[in-house]
């Protein structure tokens, strides 16, 4: 796989030809989509289209996106299947070439984040970019728990445990028409999937950042607990293989191992 090393070099009036879909996703999400919104309208790049996709909220959601009614280019607010089916609604609305996707309970670290994805995609012609991701806590200090350093992509990463953070990944769309979205059949794992099957598999050209694109807080589907982290692990086994892909007996426990440097930072 190619992967060059991020430039800045575009001018401002090229990156700006890049058009970017945000998708947010959420479900009762009342208490951090102003600031998740804020984060995403706040960017210093204007070719951005965002598009939200609410899972049928029952609490004050809707009211929240509703301030910003005008700034955003679709709201859907309807049941579904998970927030993985929500993730592929949102993609199947884009109209952007690339596309990106920023939970509510995440932020953009800097309004110049959009800024330097679009240089990267501009000038490096890659199909996918990653950055680093900062986990913080969930009250409103901000306080800095992990620091998820990515590190430049090598070809068969995957099987020593390696995945960028998948909130930091931006794809362009036309991979998602090409090599498809994310599965629903496999659970907290569907965005390990997606990553190992367009970058390990099919080995779409890929681009790195090296700076913090999302602070993160803390939660996650698969972490909440030791059981669910134990059901997370198997469905990233099921995962290489639905893929047809052949894993090292050591690359399910080098996964969670590599986690453990996160805290150290």
């Amino acid at each position: 796989m190619n992967e060059t090393p991020f430039s800045a070099a575009a001018t401002f009036e090229s990156y700006t030809k890049v058009k970017i879909s945000i998708i947010t996703v959420v479900y009762n999400g009342e208490k951090t989509i102003q600031e998740c919104i804020a984060s995403v309208l706040g960017q210093d790049y204007f070719n951005i289209e965002y598009i939200i996709v609410d899972g049928a909220s029952t609490d004050d959601t809707l009211s929240v996106v509703q301030r910003y009614a005008d700034r955003i280019t679709r709201v859907v607010s309807e049941p579904d299947q998970g927030i993985y089916d929500a993730m592929n609604k949102g993609i199947g609305y884009a109209t952007g070439e690339v596309v990106g996707v920023l939970n509510a309970d995440d932020v953009y670290a800097s309004p110049t984040v959009l800024s330097q994805v679009a240089a990267a995609f501009q000038t490096q012609q890659c199909e996918a970019c990653y950055g680093d991701l900062w986990y913080v806590s969930n009250d409103s200090s901000g306080h800095v728990t992990r620091k998820w350093v990515s590190g430049k992509y090598r070809e068969g990463a995957f099987l020593w445990g390696w995945m960028p953070p998948h909130p930091t990944f931006f794809v362009k769309r036309e991979s998602y028409q090409r090599y498809g979205l994310f599965r629903l059949d496999m659970g907290s794992a569907a965005d390990y999937e997606l990553m190992l099957r367009l970058i390990h598999r099919y080995k779409i050209r890929l681009s790195y950042l090296p700076r913090v694109l999302v602070k993160m807080r803390v939660g996650g589907v698969s972490n909440t607990s030791w059981r669910n982290r134990w059901k997370a692990n198997r469905k990233d086994r099921e995962a290489w293989k639905v893929n047809g892909l052949e894993a090292n007996f050591w690359t399910h426990w080098l996964k969670p191992l590599r986690k453990i440097g996160q805290f150290l930072r």
